[in-house]
C-alpha cells in the first residue's frame, strides 16, 4: 500500500544528499595537472611540484597527466582541459601560446578562448642551439653559411611562439632555413642523430650536453645567466623581444573560490625553497605573475606575434 508519509521521507531524504553534494568543498575527488608536452621538461617539474603540495593541502590524489601533441604542439593537450567540466578538477600547465596562438589557427575548441588565468610561474631559458662541431658559433655565421648551404631547423610545432621568432630572426639577419620539422622533444640526441642542424628548445632539454653545444642566441629580453655569452634575440633584433612563459589555466567558468585554492597552493609552491634553487639550477625564472597582470600580458604577446606574422608575410 503506497505510503504518502514514507514517500515523503524518502524525498527530502534524497534531496537533503543533493543538496549535501552540491553543497561538497572542492576538492573532494582526484585532481589532474594537464602538461601538453612529455616529461622532464621545467613546466613538468614544477607543476609536478605543486601537484604534490596540492595533495598535501587538500587530501586529494592529484596527479601531472602529460598529453603530448606528436610533434603537432600542446593543442592536443589544451583541448582536453577545454573539453573537460568548468570545476577545477582539470588544470591546465599552459605555455605562451595556448592563448595567444591557439584561438588564432582555427582549432574550434580554444576559439574563443576557453580558458582564464590563474598565474603565471615560469619564464623558460629558451635558446636556438647548434652542435658544437657545427661551422658556425653565432647567429651572424650562421646566417652567412646559410647563404650557400642548406641549414634544417627543428622546432617543436611551426606556430608556436618561438618557431615564429626563430623565423623572424633569421628573416631579420637576411636569411631562411632551408627545411624545418617538428618534435616533440629536442634535446641533445636530437643535435647528435644529425637530423637537424639547429634547435630552438628550451635549456633544460640540452643542459646534460651544454659542453657539446653552441647556443646561437637566447629568446626573451635578458640573458640566460647559464650561457652569459649568447646574446637575446632582443639584443639581434628588438622587435621580436617576447617572453615564454608558462602558467595555470582552467575553463572561464570556474568557480572563483575553486580557482582560489588551486592558486593559494600554486604561488606557495613556486616561491618555496625548492622551486627557486630549481631556478638558479637551470637558468629558469620562477615567481608568480597574478591573474590580472597574465590578462594584459597576453593581450601584448598577441600583438607582438601579429607583428612578426606581417613580417613573416612580407604585409
Amino acid at each position: 500500500m503506497f505510503n504518502i508519509k514514507t514517500s515523503v521521507t524518502a524525498m527530502a531524504v534524497a534531496m537533503a544528499a543533493l543538496t549535501g553534494a552540491a553543497q561538497a568543498e572542492y576538492p573532494e575527488k582526484p585532481v589532474e595537472f594537464v602538461v601538453p608536452w612529455p616529461p622532464g621538461d621545467l613546466e613538468d617539474v614544477l607543476t609536478r611540484m605543486i601537484a604534490e603540495d596540492f595533495q598535501e593541502a587538500y587530501s586529494v590524489p592529484a596527479a601531472v597527466v602529460n598529453k603530448p601533441g606528436g610533434g603537432g604542439g600542446p593543442f592536443p593537450g589544451a583541448i582536453s582541459v577545454a573539453n573537460a567540466p568548468a570545476d577545477g578538477y582539470t588544470i591546465g600547465s599552459f605555455i605562451i601560446a595556448i592563448p595567444v596562438v591557439g584561438p588564432q589557427i582555427g582549432i574550434p575548441e580554444l576559439n574563443p578562448d576557453p580558458f582564464i588565468p590563474l598565474g603565471n610561474f615560469l619564464t623558460y631559458p629558451f635558446v636556438i642551439a647548434t652542435s658544437g662541431d657545427a661551422p658556425y658559433g653565432t647567429m651572424q655565421e650562421l646566417a652567412a653559411h646559410a647563404q650557400d648551404n642548406d641549414v634544417v631547423l627543428g622546432h617543436f610545432g611551426a606556430p608556436l611562439v618561438p618557431t615564429q621568432v626563430t623565423f623572424g630572426l633569421a628573416k631579420n639577419m637576411g636569411f631562411s632555413f632551408a627545411g624545418d620539422a617538428a618534435f616533440d622533444a629536442l634535446d641533445c640526441n636530437t643535435l647528435a642523430s644529425g637530423d637537424v642542424d639547429v634547435i630552438n628548445t628550451t635549456l633544460q632539454l640540452i643542459l646534460p650536453c651544454l659542453d657539446d653545444v653552441n647556443v646561437l642566441a637566447s629568446i626573451g629580453s635578458e640573458r640566460i645567466p647559464l650561457t652569459p655569452d649568447a646574446p637575446t634575440v632582443a639584443e639581434l633584433a628588438p622587435d621580436l623581444n617576447v617572453a615564454l612563459w608558462n602558467g595555470l589555466f582552467v575553463h572561464k567558468d570556474t568557480p572563483q573560490d575553486v580557482q582560489d585554492k588551486i592558486i593559494a597552493v600554486a604561488q606557495k609552491t613556486v616561491m618555496s625553497e625548492r622551486a627557486q634553487t630549481l631556478a638558479a639550477e637551470t637558468g629558469a625564472s620562477v615567481y608568480w605573475q597574478p591573474a590580472a597582470e597574465v590578462v594584459t600580458q597576453i593581450q601584448t604577446d598577441i600583438e607582438t606575434l601579429g607583428n612578426i606574422d606581417k613580417m613573416l608575410s612580407g604585409n
